[in-house]
């Protein structure tokens, strides 16, 4: 059980309901702004005035391409990557007497895709039942305002975190991972880090790291009645398609002996995620560019993994008839991720199951997710323990994107409750 006070429990928990309305309000307004990955800089001017209103010392700054492409988790740059701000806000006690804490999310969301395939319009922000619909409202807009919504309910009792709480709104959580390491490399650390992405009210305890690649093909372009003596660079790149779909099998079966990966039927995840060729219906292409997101365990090097990948197309095409003398291009040009294992045992993790069960009356369970999570940043690199944890939600990164409001009461009051017992609580000044 909670080692806060009853009475003080009761009082975040009341203190949490009481502002629910708010929150939600403040939630759909994050995410009616559009911000796609390139198209942040309005929601994060936004995110900075709520921080600065609250009171909270304020920085906001850009990406040190320089410093991010030294650093081993560093992503590529590319002409799509992100120039919108990382903003932090960072709240301050009258005596630092409880643990240090980083409250992270992101504010960048996935493409809506086809507008006519939405119940609602994905940027309404529109509530049907217990559901909030909307791109980016469960990954992770509501998190997001639940960062600042925890810290509300406890000032709304007249209180405050007694040790220095950093919030953190970055960019480019959905392509590289970039904004969460600049803030690594700014310097920003705490005692223990909480990130509230939509876990289905459970606790990663494991999750992968991943890599963005592009493999571009050359073929030889001919008239199509002379197909014969040309090559056609869109076949050429289906056969390679086969070469990638070989290494992730060999990959799923090196999952044996892995800890919360060996029970998984398919850890490891290649996705094609886009497709481009050619430039007539009557010519035989000359090129094809494939874009591809593959998954790797945890303790496996990025670099490590990409040498593997190049190998494999590698060896593929020399033994190729066309490939062998036109072999294909790999670059990488997004993630560049090592996963993490979440060690148990931990303060900063008994401190949230016990907040999480005075919340929701039942115990903390822990999963393993088989894609990219922020968190990665601050387990690998700051070595603290980097907790994600968020509500339930369907969706995500699909149509009819939803998150349960339910759910997100709940987890508002469980980071409310983890702040007030892991930070401590004074009296506001």
């Amino acid at each position: 059980m909670s080692t806060l006070p009853p009475e003080l429990r009761d009082r975040i928990v009341a203190s949490v309901e009481d502002g629910f309305s708010e929150q939600v309000a403040f939630t759909q307004t994050l995410m009616r702004f559009p911000s796609t990955r390139g198209q942040e800089q309005a929601v994060q001017d936004f995110v900075f005035r709520a921080l600065r209103e609250r009171g909270f010392a304020m920085d906001r700054f850009a990406m040190d391409r320089a410093a991010i492409e030294r650093h081993p988790g560093g992503a590529r740059f590319s002409d799509e990557h992100s120039e919108a701000p990382i903003v932090v806000g960072i709240h301050r006690p009258r005596a630092e007497i409880g643990r240090s804490l980083i409250l992270q999310s992101h504010v960048d969301v996935v493409p809506a895709g086809p507008a006519d395939m939405w119940t609602h319009p994905p940027f309404e922000a529109v509530i049907d039942g217990d559901w909030l619909y909307g791109r980016g409202g469960a990954d992770m807009k509501a998190g997001g305002a639940a960062n600042l919504f925890c810290l509300d309910a406890l000032r709304r009792i007249g209180l405050q975190p007694a040790a220095t709480v950093t919030v953190q709104s970055v960019v480019e959580e959905e392509s590289t991972g970039n904004g969460a390491l600049m803030t690594h490399l700014r310097g920003y650390k705490a005692d223990a880090v909480l990130i509230p992405e939509p876990e289905y009210e459970k606790l990663v305890r494991a999750n992968t790291g991943v890599l963005w690649f592009e493999v571009e093909v050359r073929g030889i372009p001919v008239h199509v009645r002379e197909m014969g003596s040309g090559a056609n660079a869109i076949d050429a790149a289906y056969r390679v398609i086969g070469a990638l779909r070989a290494l992730e099998t060999r990959w799923n079966a090196d999952k044996a002996g892995r800890a919360h990966f060996e029970a998984e039927d398919h850890p490891i995840n290649l996705n094609i995620g886009k497709i481009e060729g050619g430039d007539w219906a009557s010519s035989v292409p000359a090129w094809c560019r494939l874009s591809c997101r593959i998954a790797v365990y945890p303790g496996v090097s990025a670099a490590a993994a990409a040498r593997e990948i190049e190998d494999a197309v590698r060896a593929f095409s020399r033994a190729d008839p066309f490939l062998a003398n036109n072999p294909p291009r790999v670059t990488f040009n997004g993630f560049f991720a090592e996963g993490y294992v979440l060690e148990e045992g931990s303060d900063a993790e008994a401190v949230l199951g016990r907040a999480h069960e005075a919340a929701t009356g039942s115990e903390l369970e822990s999963f393993m997710t088989a894609g990219y999570l922020d968190t990665r940043v601050y387990a690998l690199y700051d070595r603290v323990p980097a907790l994600c944890y968020g509500p339930i939600s369907r969706g995500i990164h699909g149509f009819d994107e939803a998150v349960s409001l339910a759910s997100l009461k709940r987890v508002t009051a469980t980071m409310a409750l983890f702040v007030a017992e892991w930070c401590g609580v004074e009296q506001i000044g």
